[in-house]
């Protein structure tokens, strides 16, 4: 199978997407639009496309941005599977018809998610994960809730069996968390409902489940 990936900033690369890739052998390339002229894979040579955050919109009109909705659009009528984390849940909820709006706060930090739905087994009710964002998707028309927080209702979503994407991030490792909050601390601080300090993201301890979490979501949309 081969892998390609969507990155949009330096500091919010693939983590333990990578890892589940090279554990079960697969292809793994890492694309960057954003700096490299929208530099995108084909959909001819893609089998499950991975679309990671960054500090941009979906609102946003950049050809670049345009030109990755084209691609999910491709692929989603291909019925190839696609993940997509944040900036990239919200781009693939904005190509099948929803709203991505701004949130009057932002949600930074470390915080519980709800289950919502038993799509797959075994997952804990809830458990913390890492938030990095302030503008929120609607649910896709046809799509089903999987995640809630206390702060923000639309935390995931499933749709057609093979495309997740999820508002906060579960591929962070701890080197790719210093490396998220030591870069974009500033932005962490202003406003933030978490009232979490640069300090306190750091020293959380990584959940354990939450890359056992990753890896059964990718092994689901895959198979």
């Amino acid at each position: 199978m081969r892998i390609n990936v969507l990155q949009h900033t330096p500091n919010e690369g693939p983590g333990s997407i990578a890892s589940w890739a090279f554990s079960h052998g697969h292809e793994f390339f890492v694309y960057h639009p954003y700096f490299f002229d929208g530099v995108l894979p084909k959909a001819s040579e893609t089998d499950l496309l991975i679309i990671l955050g960054g500090p941009m919109s979906p609102n946003d009109e950049l050809p670049w941005i345009v030109k990755e909705r084209k691609l999910i659009k491709e692929l989603l009528r291909k019925n190839k599977p696609i993940f997509g984390a944040c900036y990239g849940a919200q781009q693939i909820a904005k190509v099948l018809g929803s709203k991505i709006i701004k949130s009057p706060f932002k949600e930074v930090g470390w915080a519980n998610i709800i289950k919502q739905n038993c799509f797959i087994p075994n997952f804990p009710d809830k458990f913390p994960v890492l938030h990095w964002h302030e503008e929120m998707f609607e649910i896709p028309e046809k799509a089903t809730l999987l995640f809630s927080s206390e702060l923000v209702s639309n935390q995931g979503y499933l749709y057609e069996g093979n495309v997740v994407g999820l508002q906060f991030h579960l591929e962070p490792q701890q080197s790719d968390v210093n490396e998220v909050v030591v870069n974009d601390y500033s932005y962490a601080i202003v406003n933030n409902a978490l009232k979490q300090t640069p300090d306190q993201i750091i020293k959380f301890p990584v959940p354990s489940i939450n890359k056992e979490i990753m890896y059964a979501i990718l092994d689901f949309i895959t198979l």
